[in-house]
């Protein structure tokens, strides 16, 4: 069975962690649990179903912990350290400055962004069902502001200025066929990553860090992608839903900070390092994805380089 391509912090590869197949699988499972269904006389199946695959997604998980745990441990726990360390991750943080987003932007031929982007559309986790499940039971403060941040998301009740719709337009209109089968492990991984943080509420904290760091980190990348779908020549319409990531993540971002991480550290610094770990599982799964993206996008200039 192949292992997934996927690095430590030291670019070492990590062979222990689930081979694709295995991440094709929860793939998969996320997709069929999450959507909404009704009874069915085989509840006895679906719940030995359920504990098999999350002890497979809590093992996957606690293998990415086993990454970044050192790391998170050394992050300050009180309320201004960490949100200046937070911040910082958006110029030093894993995968950030990646040359993968400026070739994009400038150089990416109309094939080569379709299987981006088709890697990018099946590997989407929903960011509005994230933000709702890690919500639950949340302090007050920080709780209004994953409403306000879901609402956004939601077009504030506008189906028009829904965001997940807006992607699924794009996906229409370039006649992109995204499929779990075709999408490489590591894309997968990263979404299977935020899903399980999400849902298992012992990783509740983890789920705010993780998404936080995407509020933080993203306006760049989805800047850089407008830009290349816009070069071309694809319309307004079309690329929407990257302009609006380029410019609206960073007001999310700022008042991701300011009105949950900072309020949750000051209330319990012992989340802090949960936080971070959330954070940084994220931004290294990225990271692992850029990498295998310019491994398949750039395998003839790879090659000749060699």
């Amino acid at each position: 069975m192949a292992t997934i391509f996927a690095w430590d912090s030291n670019g070492s590869p990590l062979t222990h962690l689930l081979a694709a197949q295995q991440q094709r699988r929860l793939a998969h499972w996320n997709r069929e649990r999450l959507a909404p269904q009704l009874p069915s006389d085989d509840w006895q199946r679906d719940l030995d179903l359920e504990y098999e695959m999350r002890r497979l997604e809590i093992a996957f998980l606690e293998q990415l912990r086993a990454d970044v745990v050192a790391e998170a441990a050394r992050v300050p726990t009180d309320a201004d350290g960490f949100i200046a360390w937070f911040e910082g991750l958006q110029e030093k943080g894993p995968g950030q400055g990646d040359p993968l987003f400026p070739w994009i932007a400038t150089e990416a031929t109309m094939e080569e962004m379709r299987w981006f982007l088709e890697q990018e559309a099946a590997g989407e986790a929903g960011f509005d069902d994230l933000v709702a499940y890690t919500q639950v039971k949340m302090p007050v403060r920080a709780k209004l502001e994953f409403a306000r941040n879901y609402w956004d998301e939601m077009g504030r009740g506008n189906p028009k200025g829904m965001h997940g719709p807006m992607l699924d337009g794009l996906v229409e209109a370039l006649r992109l066929r995204p499929t779990i089968e075709h999408t490489v492990p590591e894309s997968l991984a990263l979404a299977n990553a935020m899903t399980a943080m999400a849902t298992n509420r012992r990783y509740a904290w983890h789920s705010v860090g993780a998404l936080g760091v995407i509020e933080l980190t993203a306006p760049g990348r989805s800047a850089a992608t407008a830009a290349a779908l816009k070069r071309l020549g694809c319309s307004p319409a079309e690329r929407r839903y990257f302009d609006i990531h380029s410019t609206l993540d960073v007001r999310h971002s700022e008042e991701w900070n300011k009105e949950a991480l900072r309020p949750l550290v000051s209330e319990n610094p012992e989340r802090a390092h949960a936080i971070a770990e959330g954070a940084l599982i994220r931004l290294k799964c990225g990271e692992r994805c850029f990498r295998r993206y310019r491994l398949e996008l750039w395998r003839e200039k790879i090659a000749l380089a060699r």
